[in-house]
């Protein structure tokens, strides 16, 4: 799994849920299906008057949520910068030539009340509750180079008793002089967290 194959596995999903926060901290969430993608990158489409649009140009933050058939869940948090100027006709054209319904919502001349948002980089988060063990990683493109790390953690302080495995509901905890997490499997449920008698787990 990579970034671009998240990537390409929102294509596949199509209708996408975006988050962003209003000018009073609350969360709003649309679904956006007016999408362009490219190997490496993402186009969108909203009209100017929208909050939606306003949302983004006071703030830039988005995460974008697709989940598949599969039980994959892929979440894209970037920062969207509108297309450029010289940009902007060659990527609503291309967004409507790909969905032919937006004809129906903006016929004729009255697509250009549109606007074009891009992301060029990003952190995707992708989850897996199809397979066993789950699976799980985190992927940054662009110029992303970093991004939050989340889950837990087993430090010095462990003791050795095997609790945190035998709560485990994906038993991804290896034994050892230190227990350790697998990350890859790891579900964040904290049963290590809570059970652990030696206070030896802790939230990364």
């Amino acid at each position: 799994m990579d970034a671009q194959t998240c990537l390409e596995k929102l294509k596949y999903v199509g209708v996408l849920a975006f988050a962003t926060v209003d000018q009073e901290g609350a969360p709003q969430i649309r679904n956006i299906s007016a999408i362009h993608y490219g190997s490496d990158s993402m186009y969108f489409f909203t009209a100017r008057g929208k909050d939606f649009c306003r949302e983004l140009l006071s703030d830039g933050r988005v995460q974008i949520l697709g989940y598949t058939k599969f039980k994959e869940m892929i979440r894209l948090s970037a920062k969207v910068l509108p297309a450029p100027e010289d940009e902007q006709e060659k990527w609503i054209s291309t967004i409507f030539a790909e969905q032919p319904y937006l004809a129906n919502v903006y016929p004729g001349d009255t697509r250009k009340i549109g606007i074009v948002f891009q992301i060029t980089g990003g952190t995707f988060e992708y989850f897996n509750l199809g397979v066993n063990p789950i699976l799980r990683g985190s992927y940054t493109f662009g110029d992303v180079k970093s991004h939050v790390k989340k889950g837990y953690r087993i430090t010095e302080s462990c003791i050795g008793c095997g609790n945190c495995l035998e709560h485990c509901p994906q038993c991804c905890i290896e034994p050892g002089t230190l227990y350790r997490i697998d990350p890859t499997h790891c579900l964040h449920c904290g049963a290590c967290f809570e059970s652990c008698p030696a206070g030896a787990v802790e939230r990364l």
